[in-house]
């Protein structure tokens, strides 16, 4: 009992300690912004050893250096109440988590009658803030250790930075296909212009890339996203960025 005890007190001091490096790495970005996300490392990893070898292209630009019609076109998006919660939608998470019970009995159901087809799709509640947090500080994993701490890293996200300042930083680190990070990249890969000058038309298209961006580089006809980018141009003025 004693050692077992001793294991519990030393796991206990371990996710403590998890926590404090969280929080100390945060403080940090109130002043300095990232130099890389731990999902980005992966993703190095990945293309250092892939055929066509690492292409990267990311450059970090202020939030004023960075076009309102983006900033309202991810918001509107990916995360259309990201000026009122904090870090957390709970409604939307419990409407994701009953939609995936859903899908999840429609693939057994298919299984059963001997149909394979595509498995079951896994929908998101994900705030702007839950993908920073997930995409900055943890792995790609999915399991509901790694989703608690998504949660409260994202709260804590909230609590240390304001929202211009999260904003700043998913903006300079969200993917945007291939090798390619940041806004200021996105906006020189795809309409050869600067972050800063991008239009109306031309955010929201980069906005609707974001659910699948590496699919959606190599679809650039893609219906769906032509309607996407329409929908999200027409929501634009009506977001108010921070």
């Amino acid at each position: 009992m004693k050692a077992l005890g001793r294991l519990l007190l030393l796991v206990l001091c371990a996710g403590l300690l998890l926590q404090l490096f969280f929080v100390a790495r945060i403080a940090i970005m109130v002043w300095v912004g990232p130099e890389s996300t731990t999902y980005q490392r992966s993703e190095a990893w990945q293309l250092t050893h892939s055929a066509d070898g690492l292409r990267w292209r990311q450059q970090w630009v202020d939030y004023q250096n960075i076009s309102g019609n983006l900033t309202r076109a991810v918001i509107a998006s990916e995360d259309a109440g990201f000026m009122e919660h904090h870090g957390v939608q709970w409604d939307a998470i419990q409407k994701a988590y009953q939609r995936n019970i859903k899908a999840e009995a429609r693939a057994e159901q298919a299984e059963k009658a001997g149909n394979s087809g595509k498995p079951a799709k896994v929908y998101g509640g994900s705030t702007i803030t839950q993908q920073l947090a997930k995409n900055l500080l943890l792995s790609g994993e999915r399991n509901m250790l790694r989703k608690g701490q998504e949660l409260v890293l994202a709260q804590l996200l909230e609590l240390m930075l304001d929202k211009q300042r999260i904003l700043e930083i998913y903006l300079n680190n969200v993917e945007w296909g291939m090798g390619i990070f940041g806004a200021e990249a996105a906006a020189q890969h795809y309409f050869r212009k600067s972050a800063a000058q991008l239009s109306a038309s031309e955010a929201a298209r980069l906005a609707a890339m974001l659910p699948a961006p590496k699919r959606f580089e190599k679809m650039p006809q893609s219906r769906y996203l032509a309607v996407r980018t329409r929908t999200i141009t027409r929501y634009i003025p009506m977001i108010s960025p921070p």
